[in-house]
């Protein structure tokens, strides 16, 4: 989002801050809604044990390097460094895990969905750094498929993106930094429908394209978007 910004010059305030967090959590209910018999299974306790698990380095971490996160998050030379470097590590991850065998979400044990909640405090550490090729490449290298790796990333994705959403808008009215507008709530609302209808369409999708094609597909996008915005920054130095 950052990058986005810096393309379209939109200024920095904290009702976009919190914006560009909300609409990602919006994105993610897409997934409840794809997988709503998981996530509405209650007598599956297990289920939710694990998510619960595996969120927890995240919220930790998350915490602990607060101004760190905010300093990267405002390096775009950063942020197009690890994207550049993420997607070339991607071009190879097919190659390295290939006799996996845990296939569904079932067959994750608590101690490994944590070791998969770890995975994702890379994503923290890095910006820039996907949060989802964060999980699901360390999903694989500890025996998850493809997609058993990319499904409970996407199951991850709503506790951490909750729990995100909830602190920035917290941060927004604490701060008191920003007055919400009738015109801010509608801009709201809308950015959420369209966000939601988007990823609605492009999880499938996703999912689909990393079955038959792996990660050298999302491996190039990376590579080519990191270099676009390391040209342009250079460029307006």
């Amino acid at each position: 989002m950052k990058m986005v910004d810096f393309l379209i010059g939109i200024p920095e305030t904290p009702f976009r801050n919190m914006y560009e967090v909300v609409i990602q959590f919006a994105a993610i209910l897409a997934v409840v809604l794809l997988y709503w018999k998981k996530f509405f299974d209650f007598k599956n306790i297990n289920f939710y044990v694990k998510l619960l698990i595996a969120v927890i380095p995240a919220l930790v971490f998350g915490a602990i390097l607060k101004k760190h996160i905010d300093a990267a998050l405002s390096n775009l030379m950063f942020i197009a460094i690890v994207m550049i470097v993420g997607g070339i590590i991607l071009l190879f991850v097919d190659k390295l895990f290939t006799k996996n065998k845990i296939q569904n979400e079932q067959q994750i044990d608590i101690t490994t969905a944590f070791k998969i909640g770890c995975f994702q405090v890379l994503s923290i550490i890095f910006p820039g750094l996907s949060r989802s090729a964060a999980t699901i490449v360390g999903g694989m290298s500890i025996g998850l498929t493809r997609k058993a790796a990319a499904e409970f990333s996407f199951f991850l994705a709503v506790p951490t993106m909750f729990a995100a959403s909830a602190k920035s808008m917290l941060d927004v009215f604490q701060e008191g930094e920003y007055a919400f507008v009738s015109a801010d709530l509608v801009t709201l609302l809308v950015g959420c429908v369209i966000s939601f209808i988007v990823a609605f369409l492009a999880v499938k999708f996703f999912i689909e394209i990393l079955q038959k094609f792996g990660f050298k597909f999302f491996g190039f996008y990376r590579i080519i978007l990191g270099s676009i915005i390391l040209i342009l920054l250079l460029i307006h130095k």
